[in-house]
């Protein structure tokens, strides 16, 4: 790679790297699968930064990338690798009541499949036109939608539930 375009990549993935991380921590839901994802992300736009930059929008090339590498992480699980059970945030004595209610919605997301949560992730969490989360994951803008709708609804019966097993 020629030095510009190395420096071009270096600027891209430090400019990135916050919304990238947070995008995949939503994505995974854990810090590590997040770092590991983007890592891995990262590593295939570097090998094809050339055509990235050819790209109309370099950031919907690389979030493309992001998801279709969780998409492959998720097919590739390994049966070997044995996670302890999930860990909740202390909760801080000035914003308790903001970790149970983000403890509780990182829940919900997690029990959604992940075309599901990747819909939600995309168009209420980055900010995202149907549009734009159509062309990121590959599909139609109406297959957003009716996605998009199975997981508000499953959210919506989701959360209940969780808040009161939160104040048991």
């Amino acid at each position: 790679m020629k030095k510009s375009a190395e420096d071009d990549f270096r600027r891209f993935v430090h400019s990135r790297w916050p919304r990238l991380l947070r995008t995949a921590y939503l994505l995974t839901g854990h810090h590590q699968d997040a770092e590991d994802l983007v890592q891995a992300a990262l590593a295939r736009a570097y090998t094809r930064w050339e055509k990235v930059c050819g790209a109309h929008d370099q950031d919907a090339y690389v979030w493309r990338i992001l998801i279709n590498t969780n998409a492959d992480r998720l097919r590739r699980r390994r049966i070997g690798e044995w996670l302890t059970h999930w860990l909740p945030e202390r909760p801080a004595a000035d914003r308790a009541d903001q970790v149970v209610e983000r403890s509780v919605l990182l829940d919900a997301l997690r029990a959604l499949p992940a075309r599901q949560r990747a819909t939600v992730v995309l168009r209420y969490l980055e900010d995202r036109s149907e549009a734009e989360v159509a062309a990121l994951l590959g599909t139609g803008v109406g297959t957003v939608r009716s996605q998009t709708a199975r997981a508000l609804r499953r959210l919506r019966a989701e959360l209940p539930r969780l808040t009161a097993s939160e104040r048991v």
